[in-house]
């Protein structure tokens, strides 16, 4: 009997941040002596360097596909672009996907609180759960995800905003698990869309 490989195809809008967002993450598995990816681990890493939560996710849009004459399933960012109306967002979601550019780094530090806030959780979604972080790390993850060169001042504010925990003497750094409130959620998925 023979099973059908499921083909899960994956377009992405920009492959330069796609490139950069896979070479981040190969280079932080690298300096942390860690030995490359196993073929599960960079379906992983490839899904969410196209801004999806994992594998699993990238194949569930798959399958989700309305069948038709083209069995290439949806991008991430048609998926996400379904399931999101910029005119439902709040003000607050609508200024923090300003802080973004089209590679959804974050181009500046927002000056109102709020916006600040929102913008530390797309941050917060670039951590991996259960796993522990060197300040070093930490550094080169914020490095990739921001364009204005203040990676303490990010850092701290993820730690206060208790997205990210630490030791006292911050040789150990983990991503907190939170669950974000609906607002939130509503930014998290246009920002992976990569709306604006």
């Amino acid at each position: 009997m023979f099973m059908t490989r499921l083909l899960v195809p994956l377009a992405t809008p920009d492959l330069s941040a796609l490139a950069k967002t896979l070479k981040s993450a190969l280079d932080e598995r690298h300096g942390a002596g860690r030995p490359p990816p196993t073929h599960v681990e960079l379906l992983n890493l490839l899904a969410r360097a196209a801004g999806l939560r994992n594998f699993a996710t990238l194949k569930a849009s798959a399958v989700a596909a309305p069948p038709g004459p083209s069995s290439i399933a949806p991008t991430a960012r048609t998926v996400h672009q379904e399931a999101v109306d910029l005119g439902t967002l709040s003000a607050t979601a609508r200024k923090a996907l300003l802080q973004f550019d089209a590679a959804r780094r974050l181009v500046r530090l927002p000056n109102k609180l709020s916006v600040q806030q929102m913008a530390m959780w797309a941050l917060w979604t670039q951590f991996a759960a259960r796993r522990s972080y060197t300040e070093k790390e930490v550094n080169a993850l914020i490095n990739a995800h921001h364009t204005f060169g203040d990676q303490a001042t990010l850092r701290r504010e993820l730690v206060n905003m208790k997205l990210v925990g630490r030791l006292g003497d911050c040789s150990k750094y983990w991503k907190e698990p939170r669950r974000p409130e609906p607002d939130v959620r509503a930014f998290l998925q246009a920002w992976r869309a990569g709306l604006r």
